[in-house]
């Protein structure tokens, strides 16, 4: 009863044995490469499965570096390269380009740029065909106090043997910027800046800002100039204001203590018109002393009180104005 179904489990058993021959053993990309002229065994792939690279990256980017003459690269290259966490196609992409435009770039220096985070093949396409990079708009103060705002467009070629350790884009934006604002700064007025927008570019470009950068500027063009706010007229009102809140601060602490002084002089007053009606509270005692002890007679007293109503009844009469009498007119 068993009997017809030995052929089925034989038919399955062979269907999985040759998946797992060729899941480990990649027979086409042998065959692949063997049509193309790369030199590889069969067990050199089902090594390469057992170091847990992928043929299908190592075997077509050999047949692309065989094809393109590049004797140098190698199988354990790649393997090696991949193994450290490289992007082997990139690199071997950029290799083939550098190649085909004359550029001098050895695999270990392709490597090393691809190691250290850069796009290699990016690097060597800038580096045939040089990019434009925009800036932001950058404001700077001529001399006169006018501010200008510029924008400039920085045409700039991979530099391949800075690209390990170089700076990047952020650097010459960075650099164009200040040179910018420094020759702007330098100009007479802004005039003169809007008449030769080229100075700009001619002075940024001769203090070589590419210095230390992964890249080579080519140019400065200043793509747009637009003129700002007055500054200089805007710090003047500003310093006016200034003064003015200043010189109003100090008045007013001069009539704080004027102020002040006129206070003190009041209460000083005060306090002497009150030692005053004090002093004359006292006259009446020293006068019934003095009457006590017989220092002053009875006449004495008397004349006193006579001056006192007499200057009492001209203080009255110097107060009397003419109309009091012959009324007003």
């Amino acid at each position: 009863m068993a009997t017809p179904y030995i052929p089925v489990v034989i038919a399955i058993g062979v269907i999985v044995v040759l998946s797992v021959f060729f899941h480990f053993v990649p027979f086409f990309l042998w065959l692949s490469a063997k049509v193309s002229g790369v030199k590889i065994s069969l067990i050199q792939l089902f090594l390469m499965r057992i170091r847990n690279v992928p043929p299908g990256v190592i075997v077509p980017s050999l047949i692309e570096a065989h094809k393109a003459g590049l004797s140098q690269i190698t199988r354990d290259n790649l393997e090696a390269h991949y193994m450290t966490g490289g992007h082997v196609q990139r690199v071997v992409h950029a290799l083939v380009s550098a190649s085909k435009a004359g550029i001098d770039l050895s695999f270990e220096k392709a490597t090393a740029i691809d190691l250290a985070g850069r796009d290699v093949f990016e690097a060597v396409q800038t580096s045939v065909n040089p990019k434009v990079i925009d800036t932001p708009p950058v404001g700077a103060v001529a001399k006169n106090g006018i501010q200008l705002i510029a924008k400039a467009r920085v045409t700039v070629r991979a530099n391949i043997h800075q690209l390990v350790g170089g700076a990047g884009e952020d650097t010459i934006l960075a650099r164009v910027g200040e040179g910018i604002v420094s020759s702007i700064g330098s100009a007479e007025s802004h005039e003169k800046v809007l008449e030769n927008p080229d100075s700009i570019s001619k002075l940024v470009l001769r203090k070589g800002l590419d210095a230390g950068t992964a890249y080579e500027i080519l140019s400065i063009d200043i793509a747009d100039i637009d003129v700002g706010k007055n500054i200089g007229a805007t710090l003047q009102m500003d310093q006016a204001e200034a003064d003015k809140n200043i010189a109003q601060a100090k008045a007013e602490e001069r009539r704080s203590m004027a102020v002040a002084l006129e206070q003190e002089m009041k209460a000083r007053a005060q306090e002497a018109r009150a030692e005053v009606i004090l002093a004359e509270a006292e006259v009446p005692k020293a006068l019934a002393q003095a009457l006590k002890d017989g220092n002053l007679g009875a006449m004495d007293f008397y004349r006193l009180e006579n001056l006192k109503s007499d200057t009492s009844m001209r203080d009255n009469i110097s107060k009397i104005k003419p109309e009091d009498f012959f009324g007003k007119k």
